[in-house]
């Protein structure tokens, strides 16, 4: 599909992106994993941290729907919805395990960075996924996929330096 073709290296640039700073988060995970550990502080990385790892496990699956050779767009569709209403999901799950935990009170950055903003990108995933299935507005829609890959692949590296700040920073 031409239309597809042409994003070929946008994509390509963020699945590589998202791949190495998925390797990368897991080296500092490991590196941090000998600070104390407190039951509380569980939760707190099911709420920062986890999330970090499914925005860029997000762009990596966008990348690589969008680098795989359809033939029509009615599938690709229909995998970004799929990946926007998961997403959105998560997005909601996350909201809820930060008024949940309790070992940081949630700043505005937090809620922006860690709900607001993915919420935000996974529900122009599924808006884009509409007006690509029902072809209209279809390269508006490639533009749409390409702003939430790029949104989502920030939001996780904001979040991941946030981590590894904190961490460093703040525990020590």
């Amino acid at each position: 599909m031409t239309a597809l073709a042409e994003w070929q290296n946008f994509y390509v640039i963020m699945g590589s992106s998202a791949g190495a700073l998925i390797g990368l988060q897991f080296v500092v995970l490991a590196l941090i994993s000998n600070l104390p550990n407190l039951r509380r502080e569980a939760a707190a990385g099911a709420t920062f941290a986890t999330p970090t790892i499914v925005h860029f496990g997000a762009v990596l699956f966008l990348a690589g729907i969008m680098t795989a050779p359809w033939h029509a767009i009615a599938p690709v569709a229909i995998a970004w919805a799929a990946g926007g209403v998961v997403g959105v999901l998560y997005a909601l799950l996350t909201m809820r395990r930060l008024l949940r935990q309790s070992a940081y009170r949630p700043q505005f950055e937090d809620w922006l960075f860690h709900a607001v903003l993915p919420l935000l990108a996974y529900a122009v995933l599924i808006a884009a996924a509409r007006c690509a299935y029902a072809q209209r507005r279809g390269e508006f829609a490639f533009f749409c996929v390409a702003a939430t890959t790029l949104l989502l692949l920030l939001i996780g590296i904001h979040n991941a330096w946030d981590t590894v700040t904190y961490h460093v920073f703040s525990k020590r």
